[in-house]
């Protein structure tokens, strides 16, 4: 337990203690910060001010919370150092801690030190400088859902998917920290009943968000190493939940042959705390089942059975020019688990860098979007609606969606309340179309 009021469940437990970047209006310089239950510890002022790590004196790094506007120095510090800082702000923060003085006793370095992340209008910014994006495609469920939908039950999955984590290069300028609002994309599509296959330039009409995980690489590798899949671990920092939002009209004329492009590249929304790798121990357990009895290449074989993540995944929809609307509060359409992968963020990264693609410090990894295999448990309106041939009603507001309306609001929230860990939530809002 923490001397600090934690309400049961939190996400933002004592067990949790997650890394981001704020700013306040009486400081409106980013810094990195921890969050506890409703609180925020304000590293910069901490290790400054306060001279907080002075009892740490294996930690001799403290300027990467002082003199940095992103956790990119820390995180490249490597997974012992995050532990040990992590544990020091846990005994810091324990209601027996052996440092009462630090904090605990200290009215005046608490002023100094903590802020209340409402009363005090703490302000959350991207938490890394991401150099590069890469999103794989290991949620097995969603790519059966969405196999079946286009290709049938017997092609839904490619002769690759279970061989490799499937991936593309996304676009990092585009990634956005939550409470970002997203204007509708605009680009080509063909209209429904066009035999022809003539394109039109128009507002996407069938945007659509995508639950996932993502991973910040800390530890970086070198042009031509390959980072082996039982070591991967070590270059995480930590997660964050992610909406990469989708334009699937314009997706399916653009994909073939090479992928998705504009139709992903327009936002991607991550939450603001990254939980540390460390945090997450807990949650372990065994990834989905592969359906051929070919075993996977030596290098994508881990010792470890249990290489994902069970953490609960809720996504909620609401639209803010409705709230005159009896019942347009915010409603619950999915429920599902990051377990819910074929592939770990360990074997991502040894794939990825098999051919010696270098990893750099700030490089984000998302898991592709995690669906269960029924309707209430998927991870996008594409599997909901069936392409938007069906409709997803919004609890007993006699409002329903095929895909997302201008004013719709997109909550994912992703952590375990038992285990006091997760991610919180990660929120955008769609704007109409720009100029």
């Amino acid at each position: 337990m923490s001397w600090l009021p934690v309400p049961p469940d939190h996400y933002f437990s004592i067990n949790n203690i997650p890394f981001g970047i704020i700013s306040t209006p009486s400081n409106t310089t980013p810094r990195p910060a921890v969050a506890i239950g409703e609180h925020v510890l304000d590293l910069h002022a901490f290790a400054d001010s306060a001279n907080g790590f002075s009892q740490l004196p294996d930690f001799a790094q403290s300027e990467v919370f002082v003199s940095e506007r992103t956790l990119n120095r820390f995180a490249s510090l490597g997974r012992p150092i995050h532990r040990l800082v992590r544990e020091y702000l846990q005994e810091v923060l324990s209601i027996d801690t052996p440092y009462p003085g630090l904090l605990r006793d200290n009215p005046e370095a608490q002023k100094a030190c903590l802020l209340n992340s409402v009363e005090d209008d703490v302000r959350m910014h991207l938490p890394m400088d991401i150099g590069d994006y890469s999103d794989f495609y290991a949620g097995k469920n969603h790519a059966f859902n969405v196999g079946v939908l286009f290709r049938g039950r017997e092609n839904a999955l490619q002769p690759n998917y279970e061989h490799l984590p499937v991936g593309y290069h996304g676009r990092a300028s585009s990634v956005v920290v939550s409470g970002t609002r997203v204007p509708r994309p605009r680009g080509q599509v063909i209209k429904s009943g066009d035999g022809e296959k003539v394109p039109a330039f128009v507002e996407s009409g069938k945007l659509d968000f995508e639950l996932e995980i993502a991973a910040f690489v800390g530890r970086g590798s070198d042009l031509g190493s390959c980072v082996g899949v039982d070591e991967a671990g070590e270059y995480l920092f930590g997660m964050v939940i992610m909406n990469d939002w989708s334009a699937r009209d314009i997706q399916a004329w653009e994909y073939v042959p090479l992928g998705p492009f504009t139709s992903k590249s327009f936002a991607t929304s991550i939450s603001p705390w990254v939980v540390l790798m460390d945090a997450l121990e807990p949650l372990r357990t065994r990834p989905l089942e592969r359906g051929t009895k070919v075993p996977l290449l030596p290098y994508l074989q881990e010792s470890n059975s249990e290489s994902v993540y069970d953490i609960p995944l809720t996504t909620f929809l609401a639209n803010q020019k409705k709230k005159h609307i009896a019942h347009s509060g915010t409603h619950k359409i999915s429920q599902t688990s990051s377990s819910n992968l074929l592939f770990s963020f360990s074997q991502m990264l040894a794939h990825h860098t098999i051919t010696g693609c270098p990893l750099q410090t700030g490089d984000l990894v998302g898991s592709g979007t995690i669906s269960g295999i029924d309707t209430q448990s998927m991870g996008s309106l594409l599997e909901m609606t069936q392409n938007g041939t069906r409709k997803v009603l919004l609890g007993d507001s006699g409002e329903s969606r095929g895909f997302l309306e201008d004013g719709d609001v997109v909550v994912l929230a992703g952590g375990c309340g038992k285990a006091g860990v997760g991610f919180g939530e990660c929120v955008g809002e769609i704007l109409p179309a720009g100029k």
